[in-house]
């Protein structure tokens, strides 16, 4: 039987899964290549033999998404999976047009083909964007695990930007940990915040391997918490499926991929970020939910923010520097920081884009929209090297720091700053404390 030969269309992440999980042993398939995109420098790889199984012993090249074109002509290539997520469908179907106009079939693999089964009660938590704040839910639901007695084992969504062996199986109980495995901003935004709350967090990139890991933790787990990333759907199948939408970006529950998946599988929906939302804005989030998901469970929830030291807000011309993922292709024009800058008497909002130094200048020219605003950018060293020195270029009287970590502990910064914290909330009832208390009753935890 002549095999087929493929293309899977990623971005470090997704794409290496559905590789992992649907082709790898596959005999009916012949994987000649992955394409990269989203993130910069991830191109140009190979992902590894020793990843790729006996199929493929010199592993498999990685290239720019922009030759896919000319890739599938000269691999004859029969199909592309499109493989990563956080975009439009605009965006999905352009990349299928290239793909069709080329000769090629494009395919989309679902839940069935991609979710490995546990033997631990599963909760997934994921959102319908980047930056609805999914991690701080995600945390939230492991206070109340752990407050009921029970040890949580964390997964979190891939971020593989670095040594692909080495990344196979990656467990987080400390923070030398985060730099034992040489971890990049973007990393320890997400793997921190579970470390310092005292509960494990395990990523990487074969997530059959991380998965029976995680079950065996050798400090216990008893359940296995999906924290997802990038709006994707849960890599592991689960007990109880939780999506956070957010009413700053309404309408994009229904317009992105595979945003509208999560919130259609969901059990459980929070509405967040409600005490800053505009009352219409939160309204066509609850009837959108309403028309595809009607069965959900509602909850809201609030973001309030806290902040070490107002003094180096009030009056003062600030800039505001917020996670990276969530104002590039999460595409957020306020986020925690710029709250924290209104509320607390900020007297100007300083314009970083006059002062960008190396890299930072290609993140505003993919990202135009992001504004007045400074993504903390941390995918290698140059990147960090270039926001140390944008941060300290700015001319402007202090820094707000709205990272999920103290971007001060791993750059220098020459000017007064002050960190934004952000919690979930819930608002009345229903409540996650009511939600967790089912899932434990009904899992006997």
């Amino acid at each position: 039987m002549t095999r087929r030969n493929v293309i899977i269309i990623g971005a470090a992440g997704r794409d290496f899964h559905n590789f992992n999980t649907f082709f790898r042993d596959n005999g009916n398939y012949n994987v000649v290549a992955f394409t990269a995109a989203q993130i910069p420098d991830i191109d140009g790889r190979k992902y590894p033999g020793e990843l790729a199984g006996k199929l493929y012993p010199d592993g498999i090249p990685i290239y720019p998404e922009e030759n896919l074109a000319e890739l599938i002509r000269s691999h004859k290539v029969n199909d592309c999976v499109f493989s990563y997520s956080d975009v439009t469908y605009q965006k999905v179907m352009s990349v299928g047009a290239v793909v069709n106009a080329a000769g090629a079939s494009f395919i989309l693999l679902g839940p069935d083909d991609t979710m490995l089964r546990s033997k631990k009660p599963v909760i997934a938590v994921c959102a319908v964007r980047t930056g609805c704040g999914k991690s701080q839910t995600s945390r939230r639901i492991i206070e109340l695990l752990m407050a009921r007695g029970l040890r949580v084992a964390a997964i979190r969504h891939p971020m593989p930007y670095g040594d692909l062996n080495a990344q196979k199986v990656q467990r987080f109980a400390t923070l030398d940990d985060l730099a034992a495995h040489k971890c990049t901003v973007e990393e320890m935004e997400e793997y921190e915040p579970h470390v310092v709350r005292g509960n494990v967090i395990y990523a990487g990139v074969d997530y059959e391997a991380i998965l029976r890991a995680a079950e065996t933790d050798p400090d216990g787990c008893d359940v296995i918490l999906w924290d997802g990333g990038n709006n994707d759907f849960p890599f592991i199948r689960p007990d109880l499926m939780i999506t956070v939408a957010d009413p700053h970006r309404a309408g994009h529950e229904l317009g992105y991929y595979p945003g509208e998946i999560t919130l259609r599988i969901a059990d459980v929906i929070v509405i967040n970020k409600i005490d800053s939302a505009a009352p219409e804005a939160i309204q066509m989030v609850r009837e959108n939910i309403e028309r595809v998901n009607p069965r959900a469970t509602v909850i809201d929830g609030a973001s309030p923010i806290r902040v070490d030291d107002l003094s180096v807000i009030k009056g003062k011309r600030v800039l505001v520097v917020e996670d990276g993922p969530t104002l590039t292709h999460g595409e957020m024009k306020i986020g925690a920081g710029i709250v924290a800058a209104r509320k607390f008497g900020a007297s100007e909002l300083v314009d970083p884009r006059p002062f960008i130094k190396g890299k930072l200048n290609e993140t505003f020219r993919l990202y135009p929209g992001i504004g007045t605003l400074l993504p903390a950018m941390g995918y290698g060293e140059q990147q960090l090297l270039d926001l140390e020195a944008t941060i300290n270029n700015t001319s402007c009287d202090s820094v707000i720091i709205a990272t999920p970590i103290d971007l001060s502990r791993i750059i220098k910064i020459d000017k007064p700053s002050t960190r934004v914290y952000y919690d979930l909330q819930e608002i009345g009832f229903p409540n996650l404390s009511q939600v967790i208390d089912e899932f434990v009753r009904k899992y006997n935890l």
